[in-house]
């Protein structure tokens, strides 16, 4: 079976909206949208209020991926196709995050933990994925 919401048919930038949406919703402060070329939208960055200050977040929509994997499960597609679905499959795990938030069982910045940004733009996951961060073996 392929990919979630491999048939939607709504645009990318109608999707990005509903989750700025979302994200304004529960406790954004700011949010500005990264373009890649030609326009299209590489990612979401937004901030939002933490225990430790206001804090930066940047959530990707890699389309490359969700081409290559439609591709692989034989659905049609192009690169227009392949964006919608990746900002759409966005969309409906920020929706079920929010859901798990407001159950009060996370907080916001727990959720998107991994997309926080340093003062360079990088990721916390992108630090520990590249040793800039340690974590450390687990050993204990």
């Amino acid at each position: 079976m392929p990919i979630k919401n491999y048939t939607t048919k709504i645009p990318a930038t109608q999707t990005v909206g509903e989750i700025q949406g979302i994200l304004a919703a529960h406790g954004a402060r700011q949010i500005m949208i990264d373009y890649a070329d030609g326009g299209r939208v590489d990612a979401i960055a937004f901030a939002i209020d933490t225990p430790m200050g206001r804090r930066g977040f940047r959530l990707p929509g890699r389309v490359e991926p969700v081409m290559r994997t439609l591709e692989k499960q034989r659905v049609k597609t192009d690169r227009d196709h392949a964006e919608r679905v990746a900002w759409r499959i966005v969309k409906d795990w920020v929706d079920a995050q929010m859901a798990i938030l407001e159950s009060e069982q996370v907080s916001m910045d727990e959720i998107f933990l991994p997309y926080m940004v340093n003062e360079t733009g990088q990721t916390l996951y992108q630090m520990v994925q590249s040793n800039t961060l340690m974590l450390g073996g687990g050993e204990g």
